[in-house]
């Protein structure tokens, strides 16, 4: 193994790691500053709701997508 490639690699994963945490500080600075009332209006409700199913959706179907591509690929070599 070449050690320049592997931390070449791991730099990638290091960077992931530290993105996360950073968004989930983010995240706990925003939430605190959220009011309930806000949150318990049904207009707004309905509508987070219907953007939660449109995504939900979206990920479904990116996930078939990878499923199929990745099935092809593995008959492509097999072959």
């Amino acid at each position: 193994m070449r050690p320049e490639l592997v931390m070449k690699s791991i730099v990638p994963v290091v960077m992931a790691g530290v993105l996360g945490q950073y968004g989930l500080i983010i995240a706990i600075i925003i939430s605190t500053g959220i009011n309930p009332a806000n949150a318990q209006q049904p207009k707004l409700f309905v509508g987070m709701i219907l953007i939660l199913i449109f995504a939900e959706a979206l990920a479904l179907y990116g996930l078939i997508v990878g499923i199929i591509l990745s099935s092809r690929a593995g008959q492509s070599r097999a072959d």
